[in-house]
């Protein structure tokens, strides 16, 4: 405690105590365990395909899988990555590289061309599984954009001047296309390699070991890609799972993708610890969708954004459906709006629905509210810290720990850390100091019962429901275009997204240019939700007597030209 005018006062720290140790397993071991205990339970049902796993029989494809990649010669340690929307097969895979020690690399289906080579090239993978197309992306045709020697390569021998380590490609599929095995094939291939050298490689592996990428905007320009490890992701979702009071009986709908860490670890992995349904109600997000899974499937638990919980309950057909299975879920990665939580506890039945929050780099849930806090709690907090997870709030300038009620920088510490950014250790020390605390750059307070609040950003990260976006990434993409002499994006105010984002752009001298020429630009080379929504032509930016860009005053400009001042008025949890 501090001493202020002769009164103690109480420091911002906390931490989560529990009776259950943290799990020393690697995540193949865990599955091995969760089968054998619960064989007949349902594992995996994915609505739009038409396709149900139990436990042994879900433990038996991932195995086979595990060993179709074996036969392609990935190795412990190999960089696998996939490129697809939210299917049976990505789940497979999540657990059959985990099996064999591969290091999975997520890559975000809204990716573009320019993004897609970007994360494949630095995460140096070697393996690329991929599917043929889902609404207007055709994966497989923007591959070829950027890998065109895979047309004339016989599958597994690929050689790519822009890819030198990218040597297979696997097509989620039964169609054969140049240069790609099918997924069929691999597993047939699976059947070369014996029970006894999978099960060799498997023991090799400790819970230590790097065992996924998620690639996470960076305020340098590009996304940085986070290094987490069995102990890291399998230890969260279990406590996730505790949290939210799931078991066997329980039947979770996930439709938040799984190339992020709420899909991959906050559903399937809280599944995967208690024996639960993991039903995956459509590739994408659709709210009739999810709701018809929750009904037919008689989910108990749901998932989501605060967007898609809010398409949800406004579908026109949203009293038709019986949801009275539902009890609990997790509602996440952006500001939730009080009224909303209300509909959600009351229309859904979710009156266990929690409250988390965290980032890729935190496994990715720090802090969480209990089901039995009070309304109060669940509305206007994140949560207490998980177990195992110690919190702080710090003064940005000197390090030092603030007194409760204060903002400052919330930092964490514990299992939940990230190893490091892949090839960025420059990066990794800035974001994990000496101690091992992880620095967020979110600006918070803790009150005296180690409830966390979010009251800013120490940055001007962008959060588009639910997902992180810097506007540094978008600035240098814009550059690329001839027109632009200079160009700021600043985040506003959105009643639907939470954020949406605001493009100020100074052409260069001569040039003319109209709002849609720009998103037209950026159509089909960057994710959908990175394009700016608002384009302000400007000659000049509010700068200060540094010199430096005044983004605040930028967004208040905008807030008013725009006409967003409800939408900044929206009162969030």
């Amino acid at each position: 405690m501090n001493k202020v005018g002769g009164k103690k006062l109480k420091l911002s720290y906390a931490c989560g105590g529990s009776d259950k140790p943290l799990i020393g397993m690697a995540i193949g071991d865990y599955l091995d365990k969760t089968a054998a205990e619960h064989p007949e339970n349902e594992a995996l049902v994915s609505v739009h395909q038409g396709l149900r796993y139990t436990y042994a029989g879900f433990n038996r494809v991932c195995s086979q899988t595990a060993k179709g990649l074996m036969a392609l010669g990935i190795k412990r340690d190999d960089h696998v990555a996939i490129w697809s929307t939210n299917r049976a097969e990505w789940t497979i895979t999540q657990f059959a590289t985990a099996r064999i020690g591969a290091v999975l690399v997520t890559i975000n289906p809204a990716y573009r061309t320019h993004e897609l080579e970007y994360a494949l090239k630095q995460s140096e993978s070697g393996t690329l599984l991929l599917i043929d197309s889902f609404k207007s992306s055709d994966y497989v045709s923007m591959f070829y954009q950027v890998c065109p020697e895979a047309k004339e390569a016989a599958p597994g021998e690929l050689k790519s001047e822009k890819l030198p380590d990218l040597k297979n490609v696997i097509f989620i599929g039964k169609e054969r296309r140049p240069g790609m095995f099918t997924w069929d094939e691999v597993l047939e291939m699976g059947d070369s390699i014996p029970d006894e050298e999978l099960a060799e490689r498997q023991a090799s592996l400790n819970f230590d070991d790097p065992i996924n990428i998620q690639y996470t905007s960076g305020t340098t320009g590009f996304p940085k890609g986070v290094v987490l490890t069995h102990h890291n992701i399998l230890n969260n979702g279990y406590f996730i799972g505790e949290n939210i009071r799931i078991t066997e009986k329980d039947r979770l709908c996930i439709p938040v993708p799984f190339y992020h860490c709420f899909g991959m670890v906050v559903s399937n992995l809280a599944c995967i610890t208690h024996g639960s349904t993991m039903v995956i109600p459509a590739e994408y997000f659709d709210p009739l969708s999810t709701l018809t899974a929750v009904e037919k499937e008689r989910c108990t638990a749901l998932h989501g954004v605060p967007t898609m919980f809010a398409a949800e309950i406004g579908h026109p057909d949203f009293p038709k459906f019986d949801l009275s299975s539902l009890r609990t879920g997790i509602m996440a990665g952006a500001p939730c709006p009080i009224e909303l939580m209300k509909k959600v506890n009351d229309l859904m039945h979710m009156g266990e629905v929690c409250i988390a929050c965290g980032q890729t780099e935190l496994s990715p849930v720090d802090t969480i509210t209990r089901p039995d806090d009070s309304m109060e709690h669940r509305t206007e907090t994140v949560g207490r810290p998980m177990p195992h997870v110690e919190v702080k709030i710090i003064d940005p300038e000197t390090g030092k720990i603030v007194p409760v009620g204060v903002q400052g920088e919330i930092c964490a510490r514990g299992y939940l850390v990230m190893k490091e950014y892949y090839k960025n250790p420059e990066a990794t020390a800035k974001q994990i100091d000496a101690n091992g605390w992880n620095h967020t750059e979110d600006l918070g307070t803790l009150d005296e019962d180690g409830y966390c609040k979010i009251t800013g950003r120490i940055k001007d990260m962008v959060i588009r429901g639910g997902e992180n976006v810097y506007p540094r990434e978008i600035e240098e993409f814009l550059y690329t275009n001839s027109k632009i002499s200079e160009c700021q994006v600043i985040g506003v105010p959105d009643v639907k997204y939470g954020e949406e984002l605001c493009a100020w752009v100074r052409l260069r001298d001569g040039e003319s240019a109209a709002e849609d020429e720009i998103k037209e630009f950026c159509r089909g080379k960057i994710a959908h939700y990175k394009i700016p929504r608002y384009i302000k032509f400007t000659d000049e930016f509010p700068m200060t007597v540094t010199g430096k860009i005044r983004k605040v005053e930028m967004r208040e400009t905008s807030i008013k030209e725009l006409g967003l001042e409800e939408a900044a008025r929206t009162k969030t949890a």
